[in-house]
C-alpha cells in the first residue's frame, strides 16, 4: 500500500531519541530502551521487542484503591522498541521533573512515566475525600511524567499574594511549595449550580503552579453528557 494514501499529519515520524514524546494531542509515544512505566491498559500500539508486566501496588496501594475507588494501576514495559499510550482520547501533555522538584497529581491523570521517577501516595492536606480523592500521587526524581486531561490543561501561577481556588473535580496537580485547604462558598454554589448547595474549592497557597483541566465534571460523568 502506498504511503501517500494517508495525510502526513497522521503519519508516525521516526523516533529521534529514546524516551517520551508527544505523538499528537491525544497520544504519547515512548521509545523504550530498558524500562518505563504506564497505566494498565493505556497501550494502544507497539512495535519491537517489548514485554508488559503488571506492577503490584502492595498492601497500601490495595487499601487505597478500596477506600477511594481510584488508585494508580501500573504496568512495567521492558525491552527495546516503541509503544504508544492514550486514555479515552483525552489530551496528553508532559511534565518534566528535575532534581529537587516534586509534583502532586491525581492518579486518574497519570498516563506513563520514566522509570527514573519515583512516586508515593500522599493525603491531600485539608481536602478529605473531596479534592479529587483522599490520596494523590507525589512524583519526585528526574524524568518525564506523561499526563492526560479533558481538553488542554491550564497552568496557573500561584504566588503568596494570589492564592488560586480550584473546583475539586477540575484539579489535575500542583508543584511543590504549595499548601492546600478547603474553601466553601454557599453563594457561589447557589449561583453556579442553580441551587442552594454548597460549592467547595481547593485553595492552593504559596509559590508555584497548579494544573487545571477545563471541565468541572469527573471524566465518567462528562462522557455521559
Amino acid at each position: 500500500m502506498k504511503g501517500d494514501l494517508f495525510s502526513s499529519e497522521h503519519m508516525v515520524q521516526p523516533a529521534t531519541a529514546p524516551g517520551m514524546a508527544v505523538e499528537n494531542a491525544k497520544c504519547l509515544r515512548y521509545t523504550v530502551d530498558g524500562e518505563m512505566l504506564a497505566r494498565q491498559g493505556a497501550m494502544v500500539a507497539y512495535r519491537g521487542n517489548l514485554q508488559f508486566e503488571r506492577k503490584g501496588q502492595g498492601v497500601g496501594g490495595m487499601l487505597k484503591r478500596a477506600v477511594t475507588g481510584e488508585g494508580l494501576p501500573l504496568m512495567a514495559v521492558r525491552g527495546q522498541g516503541e509503544a504508544w499510550f492514550a486514555q479515552e482520547a483525552q489530551n496528553c501533555f508532559v511534565v518534566e521533573i528535575g532534581p529537587g522538584d516534586e509534583f502532586t497529581v491525581n492518579g486518574r491523570n497519570v498516563l506513563c512515566f520514566d522509570a527514573t521517577l519515583s512516586y508515593r501516595i500522599s493525603t491531600v492536606k485539608g481536602a478529605g475525600i473531596t479534592g479529587g480523592g483522599l490520596f494523590n500521587s507525589v512524583f519526585t526524581g528526574h524524568g518525564k511524567l506523561g499526563l492526560v486531561c479533558e481538553g488542554s490543561p491550564l497552568v496557573i501561577p500561584v504566588t503568596p499574594q494570589s492564592p488560586v481556588y480550584v473546583d475539586t473535580d477540575a484539579i489535575v496537580g500542583w508543584t511543590a511549595g504549595l499548601s492546600t485547604s478547603l474553601h466553601r462558598s454557599q453563594s457561589l454554589g447557589s449561583m453556579l449550580r442553580g441551587g442552594s448547595g454548597e460549592a467547595v474549592q481547593l485553595v492552593l497557597q504559596g509559590q508555584g503552579h497548579v494544573v487545571v483541566r477545563p471541565s468541572e465534571a469527573p471524566p465518567h460523568k462528562a462522557q455521559q453528557r
